[in-house]
C-alpha cells in the first residue's frame, strides 16, 4: 500500500498543473484583482497575460518599486490548489513562493509590498 502513495501524490500534482493551465481565465481574473490592489499601494505593474502573442504562456503579473537609484520587482502568478482553490505565488520560487490565497487579495498585496520593501531595503525583514 505504501508504494501507491507516491503515485497518488504525482497524479495530484499533475492534476493541479492541468487545472492551472485549463482555467486560464480564472487565473487572469485573480491577477487583475491583485493588480488593482498593488496599484492602490502606488506600485506599477505590467500584465504579461494580455498579449495575444503568448496565449499558451502562464499568466504573470510583474510588480515594480522604483527609487531614484534603483528598482526592484516581483513576478506573481496564480496556481490551482488542492480543494478547488487558487493561490498567489512568487513566480521565481514556484510552489515554495506561496503568498496568499486568491480570496484574500488585500493580504496578497501586503505580502507583495513586504517583498518589494525587503528587496529595496534588505534590513527591513
Amino acid at each position: 500500500m505504501g508504494s501507491l502513495r507516491p503515485l497518488n501524490v504525482q497524479a495530484g500534482r499533475h492534476l493541479l498543473r492541468w487545472r492551472t493551465r485549463l482555467e486560464r481565465t480564472t487565473a487572469i481574473r485573480n491577477l487583475d484583482l491583485l493588480a488593482v490592489a498593488v496599484q492602490a499601494k502606488n506600485y506599477r505593474h505590467v500584465k504579461l497575460y494580455q498579449a495575444d502573442e503568448f496565449p499558451n504562456r502562464p499568466p504573470l503579473l510583474w510588480v515594480f518599486a522604483f527609487s531614484p537609484d534603483d528598482h526592484v520587482r516581483v513576478a506573481v502568478n496564480v496556481h490551482a490548489t488542492p480543494g478547488g482553490g487558487w493561490a498567489y505565488y512568487e513566480a521565481g520560487r514556484g510552489r515554495r513562493g506561496y503568498l496568499s490565497p486568491c480570496g484574500d487579495t488585500k493580504h496578497a498585496a501586503d505580502q507583495v509590498d513586504a517583498l518589494l520593501k525587503h528587496r529595496m531595503f534588505p534590513s527591513t525583514w
